[in-house]
């Protein structure tokens, strides 16, 4: 098997590779096992004075890393900048934050001593996907590194050429060998490491589907993991929304990364009374939208990931149309590349597949509600539970409802974006454990209570 990096716009080969052999893949787990021995033993701050060093290898190497990511899989030219830049800001934010989050901490009980202690797990595979290439491993591997383990990355099939780069930018900031390592396999080789003594943990960011299968598998074994999955995240207006901000910031967040995000507002739930102001204005924004070659500084959306990702949003579109809703697309005038127009669809009511699915791609249901309740009850009536957003000018029933949506993320007046600072999850179907702060710092540790008597 051969894993091939293909440019989404272009339609170009990028680079093709050999999966490695079960012997190699062997013989790189055993020198991460190797690594692990002396990672865990160094102190906190030396872990973190190399994440220091990636956070400025990073920002030195933005404009190459970043044309990684948009010839790999498509993402404008900003948006990759961003999302270098972002990484950046993690491992800033751990470097200045790990040694606090790993002290032990006492608790007053009848022992001489009680204190609880966090130490390493071990050897964490990570499954990433391969719609923020760069920030989905780094995200899971800066917090886990920092707290002694060493990582192993599975990254998804068609980003090769990032996978390699991100093994590749640990090793020029110092990082030991072993510590952090790319394996190009396939899905049964990854799985069949879960499955085997070779690694102590998981941690997979992808579809519903992988993460029953992996936590399945994982399960067999009572190895730690850790699910970030799939996301349908409501965006709720309010009829005393600032209608103007709103409209402005839902298309931003529905189609941001052509759409491909598990935290995307997916389903807009706007009130009756300011439906229509708020549609138009929706509309208005999406069809300013500069639609094309993901290189190019002025493009807004650029093509989703793969050509097979166009049939499947023109089929949960067109079953919209065929049960009574309108369509308003913005032609992408593309003559080549993997393009989905934007799609705004008017008049969508619960059951069809753009509201009970989780769309990957810019496709923007707008359904009207009557009143408050009616609107959490339909935010609620999902089997994810990832981010929310909710608009109001009333800050007090905004708390009020936001402890009322089933979800691991509420932005009030905001769209949903991770924060390394901040726990990162979600619930039902949407995940299970949380990333990022010290909260994710931890997900990857024997959390070890140690007393003295005496």
């Amino acid at each position: 098997m051969r894993l091939q990096s293909l440019n989404p716009y272009t339609e170009e080969l990028n680079a093709e590779f050999d999966v490695l052999t079960p012997q190699d893949v062997d013989r790189e787990v055993g020198r991460a096992r190797e690594a692990f021995s002396a990672w865990r033993g160094l102190a906190v701050s030396e872990r973190s004075a190399l994440v220091k060093n990636l956070a400025t290898h990073l920002r030195g190497h933005k404009e190459q890393f970043a044309g990684t990511i948009t010839r790999e899989m498509g993402k404008p030219i900003r948006e990759s900048r961003a999302e270098i830049e972002k990484c950046a800001w993690l491992c800033d934010y751990y470097a200045e934050s790990a040694t606090a989050f790993l002290e032990p901490e006492c608790v007053r009980t009848d022992y001489r001593k009680a204190c609880v202690v966090f130490q390493p797990l071990g050897i964490v595979l990570s499954i990433m996907p391969w719609n923020f290439p760069f920030w989905q491993p780094l995200r899971f591997a800066i917090p886990a590194l920092c707290a002694g383990n060493v990582c192993v990355l599975k990254h998804a099939s068609n980003v090769p050429l990032s996978a390699l780069a991100i093994q590749d930018a640990f090793r020029q900031s110092g990082f030991p060998p072993g510590v952090f390592s790319t394996l190009l396999i396939d899905a049964g080789t990854a799985m069949d490491l879960i499955g085997r003594d070779l690694v102590d943990a998981v941690s997979l960011t992808g579809s519903n589907t992988a993460g029953a299968q992996v936590g399945a598998r994982a399960g067999e074994k009572i190895k730690k993991l850790v699910l970030e999955l799939g996301g349908s995240d409501p965006f709720v207006v309010l009829s005393d929304a600032d209608l103007e901000a709103a409209a402005v910031t839902a298309v931003k967040a529905r189609m941001m990364n052509a759409g491909q995000s598990c935290i995307a507002a997916k389903r807009f739930i706007v009130m009756d009374t300011v439906a229509a102001q708020f549609t138009r204005r929706f509309i208005e924004e999406m069809r300013n939208l500069s639609i094309g070659d993901p290189m190019d500084e002025r493009t807004d959306v650029g093509p989703v990931a793969r050509k097979e990702f166009i049939g499947t949003l023109q089929d949960q579109v067109e079953e919209a149309r065929g049960s009574g809703a309108e369509i308003v697309q913005v032609d992408p005038r593309a003559e080549r590349g993997f393009f989905f127009p934007p799609t705004a669809v008017l008049r969508a009511r619960p059951k069809m597949r753009v509201l009970t699915e989780e769309v990957f791609g810019p496709v923007a249901p707008i359904i009207a509600v009557s009143s408050d309740d009616e609107a959490i009850a339909l935010a609620n009536a999902s089997e994810y539970g990832l981010g929310a957003s909710l608009w109001t000018r009333d800050l007090h029933k905004a708390e009020a409802l936001a402890r009322r949506l089933d979800a691991g993320f509420v932005a009030v007046n905001d769209m949903v974006k991770s924060d390394p600072r901040l726990p990162f999850g979600g619930i039902k179907k949407s995940g299970v454990g949380r990333e990022l702060s010290q909260y994710g710092l931890k997900e990857f540790t024997n959390i070890k209570t140690v007393v003295i008597r005496g």
